[in-house]
């Protein structure tokens, strides 16, 4: 029996994971294992009626769980921010979800921008560093002085910054980044780990050559680690110019490790060339902690309620959760059932089809349990 920690969020959130939900159960059920569900209310909604994002009670009974499965976050009766940070962010940040993990797949049947591509020429992972970087939340904007004292507080670490800022500027902005050897040194070795067992080759993202400190750290650390790892073959990319490959040749890829802020980036990139946010799961894992497992895309409120959002990435990223808690087969099995459905073209308005949210789950959930 696996316990399941689920937050369905804000939009469309609640009916994507839904049906994530019954496709997990139909491979349950056709394996003989048992999932225990557990709903947590952590949504906009509950924000707008009591000031409430993510408290510590949450985080507490969260721990218990190995796994979250997470909907989506966003409401446009919120500022923008607040609630990313204050919900997403703070659960991978209090988890210490270091990895943030994006296979980049064309499944058969779906299509592509990129032309004479096919499923076996866009077939990648990309590992993104999760917790450092431009995301640490060190930053402000300002007029006149000000003298501020900032704090970085993770499981690995703790740093603290002193700034004594004068300036006669109108108005002032600022954000740090902080990378640690540390910090990097694990991402980089969970990269490493996954290259070892696909085809042994590892591209490292970065962008050395200007932000030659922070990501001059990031490469030290990599080729440091390359050398535990002689039989993977490595290559460094800066960020700008690996978004031209993927365009032009996605086959030259294995695995692509990044620190965070390029991660971002690129692995949006890789969603638009695998078929569209759609089809585009996403796992914030810590390995030895509490991981958590989502659709990369948006609450898209304009569409809750209508029955037409896209599940697939959603049913993908259970997928991924499957593989993690070691029901390797019944990942498979889910993985199978979206192909299966996208060739018989039981897909949504998104994809070229008419089939609803629904229509989606009840279909694959249907293919695994025959």
């Amino acid at each position: 029996m696996h316990k399941i920690a689920v937050i369905g969020g804000d939009g469309i959130g609640p009916e994507i994971i839904t049906e994530g939900k019954k496709v997990l159960d139909a491979a349950a059920e056709r394996l003989d294992f048992g999932i225990e569900w557990t709903d947590f209310d952590i949504s906009s909604e509950r924000y707008l009626k009591t000031g409430e994002l993510v408290t510590d009670e949450d985080l507490k009974e969260l721990r218990a769980f190995k796994t979250i499965y997470f909907g989506a976050i966003g409401d446009d009766r919120v500022k923008p921010g607040i609630l990313e940070k204050g919900i997403l962010l703070k659960i991978r940040f209090s988890f210490d979800q270091y990895i943030n993990l994006r296979p980049i797949r064309l499944l058969d049947g779906v299509w592509t921008p990129l032309a004479n591509k096919g499923p076996k020429d866009i077939d990648f992972l990309v590992v993104r560093e999760n917790t450092e970087d431009f995301y640490v939340g060190i930053g402000s904007r300002f007029s006149g002085s000000q003298k501020i004292t900032l704090e970085v507080v993770r499981d690995i670490y703790q740093a603290k910054f002193g700034l004594d800022i004068e300036s006669d500027a109108d108005e002032l902005a600022y954000q740090i980044g902080v990378i640690t050897r540390e910090g990097a040194e694990r991402v980089i070795t969970y990269a490493f780990d996954a290259a070892s067992t696909r085809e042994q080759k590892l591209t490292s993202v970065d962008k050395a050559n200007v932000l030659s400190d922070i990501y001059g750290l990031w490469r030290d650390v990599f080729e440091t680690t390359a050398r535990r790892y002689p039989d993977v073959h490595t290559e460094f990319s800066f960020v700008d110019a690996i978004t031209m490959w993927f365009v032009k040749n996605p086959e030259w890829f294995d695995v692509v490790v990044t620190p965070n802020m390029f991660g971002d980036i690129i692995t949006d990139l890789g969603a638009m060339i695998q078929g569209g946010l759609g089809l585009a799961p996403g796992g914030n894992i810590n390995p030895r902690g509490t991981s958590m497992f989502e659709p990369i895309h948006g609450s898209a409120p304009k569409y809750k309620g209508l029955g037409v959002s896209n599940p697939m990435a959603t049913i993908w990223a259970g997928s991924m959760l499957l593989d993690h808690i070691g029901e390797h087969a019944a990942a498979d099995l889910v993985l199978k059932g979206i192909e299966r459905a996208i060739r018989d073209g039981v897909v949504t308005k998104d994809m070229g089809g008419s089939a609803k949210t629904s229509d989606v789950g009840d279909y694959i959930a249907s293919v695994l349990k025959s």
